[in-house]
Formats: structure tokens, C-alpha cells, sequence
């Protein structure tokens, strides 16, 4: 087994401390009703009903009387059932871009992860790129491109750019574009298809991604892709895709990695639990913050319980210590 780097260490000895000096909210014997939603109408629906299973068996192993509901916003059933907690596990539109939280909040009912408001920053590019800018947390420049103005963008863009939707999660409908033709192409489809979009800088090198548990940053994970990048299918649908937490980059750098993670996540005033994704410049190791997912995966392909388990929190862990967090605030929270 490959040594553990600095950082890892580092995120281990602090994980420990976390474990020794928290006093449990709840003991082992404490069982809650908790309402588990998965599925959802997003995109990324199957997806989330692969977390949301992965949740639920996790608490019930645990011993919580657990419900399963599939949920949209015309079916809000699961939201009668009288419950202790909601457990969200929703990726994408409607569970993750803070509709889902308003309801939720407006009704008194206690959830898990970011706030109505942080879960709506989050989940649009723009508004998070605006607060890391403003909170010195670099990120890839950028442009959006609407109905009103696509026809005035030229490509002044140095190629490659990214092309991406302003407010969709798991690379849904991202590209990266290579050439003028499919500059313009990828541009009206993806415009028209969501109303706006985004136009990123390319960063080359690698990419990053840092799971953050309360006020913890896991170690640093390095995603390796045969695939162009890491992509929903890199994400989910195949074996191919590398994870990585040994990884041959200065232990300085990975150290500010975690720091600025944790700057990113209360940039968008992210609560809980999320992932915060990076790429780092090939040629001159600058990080560049690409987003935080506030409904990151709970798959056997996901990164928050892969960094957490690196620090010996297991996946059953893990759901209840989110739980507990959730627990200690107040109604409608």
C-alpha cells in the first residue's frame, strides 16, 4: 500500500480529533423517522435514485425507521409522511437547485445539506463564480451566453473553451470545444435547450475534487479519466475512471486545495456536507475552482464517501453523522 501523502494525514489526524472531542447528538440506540427522497425529475434522476437507496439501506442498517419516496413537484406525498428528518438525495433540478429546500423550509420540515438560498448559489455557475471572485477563490474566467446575445458573441475565446449549462449538475450537457464550427454549434445547442449558457476557460491539467463533511475538508481525490474528461458517463456508467488520494503533487499544494475548498463551500454559505471540484493548471499548478456540488453523489462511484472512508468514517458513518447535523438545528432547517 502506497504511503499516505501530507495532506491526507494531515485531513486523518484532524478526522480523529473530530471523532474524539464531538460528543454524539444522539446514541447508537436513538431511532428516527426519516424520510429518504430519491429519484426526482431532473436529469440526473437515476443517478439519484442510486444515492438514495445507497442512504436509505446505510440508516436502516443503522437501525432509523427509514421511508423511500420518490418525489416532483407536482407529487409532494412524502412530505405528509410525519418524519423526524428529510434526507435529500436528489441530484440536479428540483432537489438541488434549492426548490426542493423552500419547500421544505416554508413547511417547517428539517432536511439535510445547504439552505434554500446557499443550494440556489450553488447550483448556478454564475452566482458561485461571482462569490469566489469576491472571496479571492480563483475560478476559470468565463461569459454567459442568453437568447438575447448569442448572436453578438464572436469567438474571441481562445480554443479550447468549455461550454456548459449555467444551472445543471454531473456534466449533463457539457462540452469541450476544439474548433470555430463547433464553437457556434455547441452554443445554439445548448442555449436553446436551457435559455443561457456558459462559455469557460480551459484549464488543461488535472482535476480535483474535495469532499467537505461539516467543517472538515477530506482529502484531496484526483480523478483520472481515459475519457476526454470527466464526464456523466466517466461519472457513472463505466469502470474506467481512476480515483486517486496518493497523488504526486507538492503537499503544499494539496493543503491549499483543502483550505480553498472550505472557502468555496461558505462561499455559497454551504452547510452539512458537499464536494468542491478543481482542476489545477498542468503548467504553472495554479488551482482554479470549478464548483460545489451541495448534493454531491452517494454511489459506489462517488467521491464524498470514497474521501471519507480514507479517513476510517465508513458509509453507514457518514449518513449518520450528516443526520446529526441536520438533527441539531431547528425545525424547518
Amino acid at each position: 500500500m502506497a504511503p499516505i501523502s501530507m495532506a491526507a494525514r494531515k485531513s486523518l489526524t484532524e478526522a480523529q480529533a473530530l471523532t474524539m472531542n464531538t460528543t454524539p447528538l444522539h446514541t447508537s440506540k436513538q431511532v428516527y423517522d426519516i424520510t429518504v427522497l430519491l429519484g426526482g425529475p431532473s436529469s440526473e434522476r437515476e443517478v439519484s435514485i442510486k444515492s438514495g437507496t445507497a442512504v436509505a439501506a446505510a440508516l436502516e442498517r443503522l437501525g432509523h425507521r427509514v421511508y423511500r419516496a420518490d418525489i416532483s413537484p407536482d407529487n409532494l406525498k412524502a412530505l405528509t409522511i410525519p418524519a423526524d428528518l428529510v434526507f435529500i438525495a436528489l441530484h440536479g433540478t428540483f432537489g438541488e437547485d434549492g426548490q426542493l429546500q423552500q419547500i421544505l423550509e416554508e413547511r417547517g420540515i428539517r432536511y439535510v445539506g445547504s439552505s434554500a438560498a446557499a443550494s440556489r448559489q450553488a447550483m448556478n455557475k454564475v452566482a458561485s463564480k461571482e462569490q469566489f471572485i469576491r472571496l479571492g477563490v480563483p475560478t476559470p474566467g468565463y461569459e454567459v451566453v442568453t437568447r438575447e446575445n448569442i448572436n453578438r458573441i464572436h469567438n474571441g475565446w481562445k480554443l479550447p473553451v468549455v461550454i456548459k449549462p449555467i444551472d445543471q449538475g454531473s456534466s449533463v450537457d457539457t462540452c469541450i470545444v476544439r474548433d470555430a464550427f463547433g464553437f457556434q454549434s455547441a452554443l445554439q445547442r445548448v442555449v436553446h435547450k436551457y435559455g443561457s449558457c456558459l462559455i469557460e476557460e480551459y484549464i488543461r491539467g488535472r482535476e480535483l475534487t474535495v469532499g467537505i463533511l461539516g467543517d472538515l475538508a477530506l482529502p484531496v481525490c484526483e480523478i483520472r479519466t481515459p475519457r476526454e474528461f470527466y464526464d456523466y458517463t466517466a461519472k457513472y456508467l463505466v469502470d474506467t475512471t481512476e480515483y486517486l488520494f496518493d497523488i504526486d503533487l507538492p503537499a503544499e499544494l494539496l493543503e491549499k486545495v483543502q483550505q480553498l475548498s472550505l472557502q468555496a463551500f461558505r462561499a455559497v454559505d454551504g452547510r452539512d456536507f458537499s464536494r468542491v471540484d478543481w482542476m489545477i493548471d498542468q503548467r504553472t499548478l495554479q488551482p482554479f475552482a470549478l464548483e460545489v456540488n451541495t448534493i454531491p453523489g452517494f454511489t459506489d462511484h462517488s467521491l464524498l464517501p470514497k474521501a471519507a472512508e480514507r479517513v476510517g468514517i465508513s458509509f453507514d458513518q457518514l449518513c449518520q453523522r450528516i443526520v446529526e447535523m441536520a438533527l441539531r438545528r431547528g425545525q424547518g432547517a
